[in-house]
């Protein structure tokens, strides 16, 4: 197909007939958003991956224009004319990477698939699974859209379908809404007007303004029906679902859009590295409790992406659904939606930075609750610390060792016979005292619940099951009984945390085991949920349409019940088979409320299954990685991209769980891990131990070192979380994210940054003792030795002997630092250091949020210190924009200048003259000491 001419005579006016009623013609209603009336003459259409876009058919301010377009660009306004749509050679004739599977949920013969109306065609390289033989040809039966009606801020219309598909029970009719929400974001859904299917059930804004500067235009083709949004400064489609025919059945819905670049981040949660691999890469949403491996449904459901275009600019898209479901990559570039149920409910944001991006995300699930204090400081667990006496042995040991603690935790262990809410009377007979024990050395305390509640002890004699039962609050089966598995206890029920009712019931076991052993916070673990027993419960699933769907997404295992519970049981909200992926999100939510209620502070949860939405309440850990140098290296984009999901505070755990560790591994872990926004040391009971005091005293040192980095730079860290807390920053940062205009870091996922100032360049390879990293653009500076590099955006070499991990700070940033101590505690009691890292003309800015630590909606409250800094032509001042009691505690005691281009004769402080300060010709290094300068006041420091 050629790229013709749009001849078009007056807008809404109909052109002459075509000469061909047997060529294909789009019929489309567009969109523009902010233009004025005109009528378009002699405009170009383009040609966007086979489907003629007509940039001439635009709506009057009072209604669209409905244009079918012929290939040769004749513009045709009558929309009650049919579309002779028909399947034939030259409709199969598609590029390999641009079909679209016709036999999603089995393999076809060549009779089955041309049965269906399909094209078949094996593919020449057969290595690849995903590659389709059946396919869809351009013109396969979808739905048309009619009854196009304006509304205040967007558009309805009714899709219909006359053909059924392959799949059973088709919705023959389906209701459009197109929702002007903000001028950079944009929803729509598509559902059943006939009745209420299931909806994911999370907050999200409600939109009841019109945007006044919409930067997306929308364009609606009626036959056969398609989106296509495309960002209105420069054309670039974002979103173009006219590739392959919407499917969308009972059990069953599909579609597909082009994408605009081969860079694509996001869907989580896989075991991937940042920029997803287009190459026929299927991507499945179950959550899972498995060993993370590539190709395997994980922990955690994420449906939203980030696409850098090819000019740099970036958008996202998100959909949200909660069912089982599939998404395809294939190197058209495209991408293709496969879900069980549910409706389709997408927002695209425009950015166009991608940071902005990932804002304008989280403005939709939810800015991340503020983290205490204490819980950025390291934390030490392992499944295997069978009694108090071991735990406090760990406790006395990494403070020999010198390494900064500041949470001990304990795995199922301390349980009575693995049952929440209780412990071992014999081995952990005094954890109250061990825990009030921890208080006063500073530290906090976390212990493991689960979802499962045990159900074989002796009547009377375990009151969370009891009560549990008489208030309803289980998942139950079919019958209306509380659904039975197996998990540590034995045979289990589970707690459905939809039930209001279970929230006020999981209250009340953590405020009656609080009562007994104050702990300060929880670990929700096996929360998928987890199920050992084979067959979703101890009598087996029903066999019926949930358990048994048409379509079964490649979960591991081939059903939808392995590791898990009969996805046809019921919960409160609706059936396990629409609400399994929340299960863990609603766990948090009701640990998040009991928290607060119970300690009147800020809640700590840490969990291992995730939604979209999860970081309002809760924390993440990446399950349960191998201690292997690839998982190593697979934690990282992990980590960033849970940031991009708004859940910064994640990480996975040190040295890995599962498996022996090397002392060089642990070594590197460490380092790198002392940089995740969440650090814990977890291992599995079944390895050797992997604490740090029980390595060599040379790797001993070297973890120390990184730790005590960690908490020197834990002022700008917490900084980094109040940004997160307050606008949707990202803490771990990509670093496409940062630097969107240099291509070089589109892929870059073996480094990272803290905010926008602090660059991690860590080693991932055995028995290396140099690395290799990017550099954008500017200059950085070690932090160790303040040496420059200056950069244009290149690749450098660096020393990496064991006992160093490279940081840099980005020239043009000021960093808050602190002397570290042992614990947070101690630390936030010393004086402050200020790192200023100069750009070659001399300037540099930064700032510190501070308060209490613990205190619940300080920000809120204004309860909370701001200060800013900033350097330029020598001189560094501060502006102190808001100050409470907390910071008039706390003094600046020195001051690190990097990029000092010679040594000044004279340092003023406040206009005094200071001879505390020595400079280092070697890397251009000054350092002023003896401040003694209340953080809460101005201040004035030259060099001269």
């Amino acid at each position: 197909m050629g790229v013709p001419l749009c001849l078009l005579k007056e807008s809404n006016q109909p052109a002459s007939e075509p000469r061909s009623r047997e060529e294909r013609r789009l019929n489309m209603w567009s969109f523009s958003s902010g233009r004025k009336k005109s009528n378009y003459k002699n405009t170009t259409c383009r040609l966007y991956l086979l489907l003629l876009l007509c940039t001439a058919c635009l709506g009057k301010d009072d209604g669209p224009s409905v244009c079918y377009l012929d290939p040769e660009g004749h513009s045709d306004c009558a929309p009650e004319k049919d579309v002779n749509r028909y399947r034939g050679p030259s409709a199969c004739n598609i590029d390999p990477a641009s079909r679209f599977d016709c036999a999603p949920e089995k393999a076809l013969a060549a009779d089955e698939c041309e049965a269906r109306g399909c094209c078949y065609v094996q593919p020449t390289d057969t290595s690849d699974p995903e590659q389709p033989s059946c396919f869809f040809p351009v013109n396969y039966p979808s739905y048309k859209a009619v009854n196009l009606t304006r509304k205040a801020n967007g558009y309805s219309t009714n899709l219909v379908r006359s053909a059924k598909t392959f799949m059973p029970n088709d919705l023959m009719v389906l209701q459009l809404e197109v929702m002007f929400e903000t001028d950079v974001r944009l929803r729509f859904t598509i559902k059943d007007p006939s009745r209420n299917r299931y909806e994911v059930p999370i907050e999200t804004p409600r939109v009841s303004t019109k945007p006044t500067n919409m930067q997306y235009d929308v364009k609606i083709t009626t036959e056969p029906f398609g989106l296509i949004i495309s960002r209105k400064c420069n054309g670039q489609i974002l979103l173009n679902t006219t590739l392959a025919p919407l499917l969308f059945a009972d059990q069953f819905i599909q579609m597909s859009t082009s994408l605009s670049s081969n860079f694509l981040y996001g869907l989580g949660e896989h075991y991937t590295s940042i920029n997803l691999d287009l190459n026929w890469r299927r991507l499945t949403f179950w959550n899972r409790d498995l060993i993370p491996r590539k190709d395997a449904n994980l922990y955690g459901t994420h449906p939203f992406y980030v696409a850098m275009d090819k000019d740099g600019l970036a958008h996202g898209v998100f959909l949200l659904n909660s069912n089982a479901m599939d998404i395809i990559l294939q190197p058209a570039p495209a991408l293709t939606w496969r879900t069980t149920g549910g409706i389709l409910d997408f927002y695209v944001f425009l950015g166009p930075e991608p940071k902005t991006v990932v804002k304008q995300y989280q403005d939709v699930v939810g800015y991340p609750f503020m983290p205490p204090y204490w819980s950025l400081g390291f934390h030490l667990c392992r499944w295997g610390y069978t009694s108090s006496a071991m735990t406090r042995e760990a406790v006395k040991k990494t403070r020999e060792a010198q390494i900064p603690l500041d949470v001990q935790w304990n795995d199922i262990d301390y349980m009575d016979a693995f049952l929440d809410f209780t412990y071992d009377p014999e081995n952990f007979g005094d954890m109250p005292e061990m825990v009030n024990e921890l208080h006063q050395e500073g530290m906090k305390y976390v212990l493991i619940v689960e979802p499962a509640i045990g159900l074989t002890s002796p009547r009377g004699s375990y009151f969370p099951y009891e009560d549990g039962l008489k208030r309803g609050v289980y998942v139950t089966n079919e019958t209306g009984q509380p659904l039975v598995g197996k998990v540590w206890p034995g045979l289990t029920v589970f707690v459905d945390f939809t039930n209001p009712e279970a929230h006020k019931w999981w209250y009340d076991m953590l405020k009656d085991f609080h009562d007994k052993v104050p702990f300060d916070g929880i670990w929700i673990d096996m929360n998928e949920p987890a199920n050992t027993h084979a067959h979703g419960s101890v009598d087996g699933c029903p066999d019926d349409n949930l358990e048994n769907p048409p379509y079964v997404p490649r979960v591991v295992g081939g059903v939808l019940r392995d590791t898990t519970i009969c996805a046809s049981s019921h919960q409160h909200l609706s059936t396990h088979y629409n609400l399994h992926n929340l299960y863990g999100f609603f766990e948090a939510i009701a640990s998040h409320d009991a928290m607060i209620k119970i300690r009147g502070k800020r809640p700590f949860v840490i969990s291992r299954s995730t939604f979209s939405s999860h970081g309002r309440y809760a924390g993440h850990w990446t399950g349960d990685v191998e201690s292997t140098w690839e998982q190593l290296y697979y934690s990282i984009p992990g980590i960033l991209m849970f940031n991009m999901y708004g859940v910064p505070l994640v990480g996975t755990d040190l040295c890995g769980f599962v498996g022996n560790v090397t002392e060089e591994l642990c070594v590197r872990w460490s380092q790198v891990g002392a940089f995740y926004p969440f650090m814990r040391n977890h291992n599995t009971m079944d390895a050797t131990p992997q604490e740090p005091y029980v390595f060599s005293n040379e790797a001993q040192e070297a973890i120390r070192k990184a730790a005590l980095k960690r908490y020197m730079l834990l002022p700008y860290l917490y900084t980094l979380f109040h940004k997160a807390h307050t606008r949707g920053d990202t803490v771990a940062r990509a670093l496409f994210l940062e630097f969107p205009s240099d291509k070089n870091t589109w892929t870059i996922d073996r480094q990272f940054l803290w905010g926008e100032a602090l660059y991690i360049t860590p080693v991932l390879e055995e028995g290396e003792t140099e690395v290799k990293g990017y550099f954008p653009a500017g200059v950085w500076y070690d932090l160790g030795s303040g040496a420059a590099l200056e950069s244009i955006g290149e690749w450098f070499t660096l020393p990496s002997p064991l006992d160093t991990i490279n940081i840099h700070i980005r020239g043009g940033y000021i960093i808050p630092a602190q002397e570290p101590g042992m614990t947070t505690e101690e630390s936030r009691k010393n004086s402050l250091i200020l790192l200023v890292a100069l750009t070659a003309c001399g300037f540099a800015k930064g700032d510190l949020y501070w308060d209490d630590g613990d205190s619940l909606d300080t920000y809120k409250k204004g309860d909370y210190s701001m200060v800013v800094f900033m350097a330029h032509n020598n001189v560094l001042l501060n502006e102190v924009i808001k100050i409470n009691c907390e910071a008039e505690k706390l003094k600046l005691e020195e001051v690190a200048v990097f990029g000092v281009p010679k040594c000044p004769s004279e340092v003023r402080v406040n206009g005094a003259d200071t001879k505390n300060f020595k400079y280092f010709p070697e890397t251009k290094l000054l350092k002023i000491k003896e401040l003694s300068l209340p953080i809460g006041k101005k201040f004035e420091i030259k060099w001269s």
